[in-house]
């Protein structure tokens, strides 16, 4: 579902966003390239743009290559389903990911309405409707509201039952549910045992050269929220972030905590439950949560990242026929951690022949499937340093080309770990029948592309 956007004067004024950044127009045409029915959004743009895609698309079978067509200083962007053309029009720089998710949202909006099949017949026949649905789920050709069970609520044609618990629906509860304050879940929940889970997940980037300096060093983690709450709660939680603690310790003069204590966060997106004029007014995130498991929060932090390993790695070729390998990693958490499913890959070209390894934890041994040393460790305890020794023989060959030393990877889970520092410092959930609520908070540091080249 797509963030419902404020409308900024009167509709179709578009005042405040950039004319070129959405869609200019919506068609809907058959296969033999006739315009069943349009709707335009920006001034400039008329129906003959339907005759430049059926010229260039499906006239010259252009259809089934590539869902993108460019065409002059006009993209094209559609979708196929059963008999159907349903295309994106924009004379400007507009999001393709989006486009393409609001035609298939519309897809499913109309045939939720219509019936599963898509035909000429279909768009005809409900013309009327669809004009409606379109008015609706666009404005100025912006997304807005594309949740099927709300559009039912008000938009009643075809026999659809307005409620399907035959409740009345008042103007007010059309207006709470259209600005989509709501949407994502429903009242009447209830649960035993009132539980909620915050999960906070961080995939670590590492690039190091061969000479030991960091070429890349991030992180990419998303919270993850698992919700058994009864009723419609109001849950709020706070993380150690920069800006917040500097303005804590400026109105504290210094008593609770230093200024600067704190990470910085780089970029973030959130789900459209969370209240993004409260995250910008205190840095804290409230949210009404939908029922079960979902996402709540992406960032990126690429400051002061803790680094789970350091990996030491000599590779030293002797001749042509033989080469050395020598592999220390060290695990930079604290020793009351560990870490689970480490796996260090080792490569060694393609030519080799036999591999002698020695290690005196977990297991190595060479995969030519991989064309590496595979040195599983089951578990890796903090501040720990395991070393890897080994010859390897390769056959001598002339027409082979020089060996192109490929990174050492690895792959890794610490629980408990957070390379990016973030921490939820506290964790609140209001509910108007005030229950006890049993709150958990969990991490977890995985690998991402964690390389160190030899």
């Amino acid at each position: 579902n797509f963030h419902r956007r404020p409308r900024q004067g009167t509709l179709g004024s578009g005042a405040g966003r950039d004319p070129g950044a959405m869609l200019s127009g919506v068609l809907f045409l058959n296969q033999k390239g006739e315009v069943l029915l349009s709707r335009m959004y920006r001034d400039g743009v008329t129906r003959q743009v339907a005759e430049t895609f059926r010229n260039s698309v499906i006239v010259q079978k252009e259809a089934g290559r590539s869902p993108v067509q460019m065409i002059g200083d006009t993209s094209f962007m559609y979708l196929k389903v059963g008999t159907i053309f349903l295309v994106a029009v924009s004379q400007g720089n507009a999001q393709a990911a989006v486009c393409f998710q609001f035609l298939s949202a519309l897809v499913t909006i109309i045939k939720s309405y219509c019936g599963p099949d898509m035909n000429d017949d279909t768009i005809r026949n409900n013309f009327v409707l669809i004009y409606e649905l379109l008015d609706e789920t666009l404005d100025y050709g912006y997304p807005q509201n594309t949740t099927v069970d709300l559009l039912k609520m008000y938009i009643t044609q075809k026999g659809e039952q307005q409620n399907t618990e035959g409740e009345p629906v008042t103007p007010s509860n059309i207006t709470i549910q259209a600005t989509g304050a709501i949407s994502w879940r429903k009242e009447g929940i209830k649960y035993r045992k009132n539980e909620l889970f915050i999960d906070v997940v961080e995939q670590c980037n590492l690039m190091v050269s061969n000479k030991g300096t960091v070429l890349r060093n991030d992180v990419a983690g998303s919270i993850m929220v698992k919700c058994y709450l009864s009723g419609m709660p109001e849950c709020k939680f706070g993380l150690n972030d920069k800006l917040l603690l500097d303005n804590e310790a400026k109105n504290k003069a210094g008593k609770a905590r230093r200024a600067g204590a704190g990470i910085e966060i780089d970029d973030c997106s959130f789900h459209q439950c969370v209240k993004l004029g409260k995250f910008d007014q205190d840095r804290t995130v409230s949210f009404v949560p939908p029922d079960g498991e979902f996402q709540l929060m992406n960032y990126r932090i690429s400051d002061s990242i803790n680094l789970p390993f350091r990996v030491l790695p000599v590779v030293k070729e002797l001749g042509r026929t033989r080469i050395e390998v020598n592999v220390k990693v060290k695990s930079m958490y604290t020793f009351k951690l560990f870490a689970t499913n480490v796996v260090i890959k080792i490569p060694l070209p393609k030519n080799t022949a036999q591999v002698h390894i020695n290690t005196v934890a977990g297991k190595a041994k060479y995969e030519a499937a991989e064309g590496a040393v595979m040195w599983r460790i089951r578990r890796f305890p903090g501040d720990t340093e395991y070393a890897l020794s080994g010859e390897v023989e390769i056959i001598n060959s002339v027409s082979e080309k020089a060996w192109g030393r490929p990174p050492i990877t690895m792959d890794f889970q610490v629980p408990m770990f957070a390379a990016s520092g973030l921490h939820v410092r506290f964790l609140k959930v209001f509910e108007k029948s005030n229950y006890q609520t049993i709150k958990w908070v969990r991490y977890i540091t995985k690998a991402g592309t964690y390389q160190h080249r030899i």
